[in-house]
């Protein structure tokens, strides 16, 4: 959800002197934030959070055996492709 529709949705609460003192965030809006700040705080995207611990496990053997058998990249490769 974009920045400025999520401050569309947010309402504050001022005391007497019209200072804000409290934040009225609607029920939909704040489990969307806390989902997203949920998985930041993983570190994982959703798509790796989400990905079931057998295909993690599965993966890993995978790349352990490509390991052994000599089945590797040299690194000068690793980042072909990749644009930072």
């Amino acid at each position: 959800m974009p920045i400025p529709e999520i401050q569309a949705n947010v309402k504050y609460v001022t005391n007497a002197a019209g200072e804000k003192t409290d934040v009225l965030v609607p029920v939909e809006l704040w489990e969307e934030l806390i989902k997203f700040l949920q998985l930041e705080e993983s570190g994982l995207d959703a798509i790796d959070e989400n990905e079931p611990k057998e295909q993690i496990l599965a993966d890993l053997q995978e790349a352990i055996r490509q390991g052994r058998a000599g089945e590797t990249f040299p690194i000068s490769e690793l980042w072909d492709g990749i644009d930072v």
